[in-house]
């Protein structure tokens, strides 16, 4: 079984988020745990769910899951563990932000079990932090991958943002350079995107923020696919790579179709061809858990054609790409003319000029 527990408590909101978060001064980490180890034990019949007796991954994402108390973190891990076997080879994944990292955070959280952390980085620029609304700095960032390696976790991953508005003279190459530098052992980079109900939505709304060019978005993410090359890496998934050995299993059961069990609000939850999402906000989330009601605000069960397009969308955002045959012939010839795609071993592959163009070629294949 793939865990997810979405944690949504933040200090701030960051300028591009539309992520479900909770901006508190003070975390109730005791009562969101209390809330989602209820959650879990009242999955715990669910059909699917009986067939995965083992946990191979526990990923708490947010939100800022590093502004839990570290005890709360703790007991969550034992109570999963109570119910479920949780091996000292599964993956658990703790997002963090690099002002939270203390020695002491960093030593409980692998007291805990927490094995593997990624780090809220995005960027080493201080313009462009203090734009993106981010509390830390580019030195803590520098010393929080310190602390957590002499604490003992050594499995890390950075995240990045490319594709920033041109008026902020953001160094792409320089960010890269200073991450790589860090010597991590995965990189999320992630191109920005403007939603509507996010401050840089309104910035953009009212011309005090542009999009970025799409040939310089184009051109910062064949950048980044050239860095990775360069160094080894396996660029693995459109928005991931790793050094070899490091691929992140938790969001790969994503992209392979593995089951999994969200908990938390707006937490997803996926198996057997069934989807299902929980309470968006967290004050309404947590009101169903203290008086026992549901917690699920929706679910769907999706079609032979919807399973068929998810598997050809999210195949084709991996390095192993997707069967031959669910691409016509036609289409394929297409996209290997035009030198977006490869067929290597029956399989389907994009090149990262075809990941920049993944949307498309979706709908042509469909």
């Amino acid at each position: 079984m793939n865990l997810y527990v979405h944690v949504p408590f933040c200090a701030r909101r960051c300028s591009y988020c539309d992520f479900s978060i909770a901006v508190r001064r003070s975390v109730p980490s005791r009562r969101f745990a209390d809330a989602v180890l209820q959650e879990w034990r009242g999955v715990q019949g669910d059909a699917g769910w009986e067939e995965s007796p083992d946990l191979d991954t526990v990923y708490f994402g947010g939100g800022t899951p590093s502004r839990l108390e570290p005890s709360a973190i703790a007991s969550l891990i034992a109570g999963f563990h109570g119910d479920r076997r949780l091996s000292p080879t599964s993956e658990v994944t703790l997002e963090a932000n690099p002002d939270d990292v203390t020695p002491e955070a960093a030593s409980a959280w692998r007291a805990a079990g927490i094995a593997r952390v990624s780090l809220g980085v995005q960027s080493f620029s201080p313009d462009v932090l203090a734009w993106m609304h981010r509390t830390h700095t580019a030195d803590q960032a520098r010393s929080a991958v310190r602390t957590l390696r002499a604490a003992g976790i050594t499995d890390l991953s950075l995240d990045l943002i490319y594709g920033l508005p041109a008026e902020l003279g953001r160094d792409w190459q320089a960010d890269l350079d200073a991450a790589f530098s860090l010597e991590p052992d995965h990189l999320s980079c992630y191109g920005l995107t403007i939603e509507t109900h996010t401050p840089l939505g309104h910035w953009t709304a009212r011309g005090q923020a542009t999009a970025v060019d799409e040939g310089q978005y184009a051109e910062e993410f064949l950048q980044l696919s050239g860095a990775l090359s360069e160094r080894g890496w396996e660029h693995y998934e459109v928005s991931n790579a790793a050094r070899p050995g490091h691929r992140a299993r938790h969001n790969s059961g994503y992209w392979d179709g593995a089951p999994y069990l969200g908990l938390g609000p707006s937490a997803h939850s996926s198996t057997r061809g069934e989807r299902r999402w929980n309470i968006r906000e967290y004050a309404a989330w947590d009101a169903a858990i203290r008086e026992g009601e549901e917690t699920i605000a929706g679910r769907e069960r999706l079609t032979e054609s919807q399973l068929r397009l998810e598997a050809l969308y999210l195949g084709l955002r991996t390095s192993a790409g997707v069967p031959v045959d669910l691409v016509s012939p036609e289409v394929r010839h297409r996209w290997e003319t035009a030198r977006w795609a490869g067929v290597e071993g029956g399989r389907l592959r994009l090149s990262p000029e075809g990941w920049l163009r993944l949307d498309a070629l979706v709908a042509d294949a469909a």
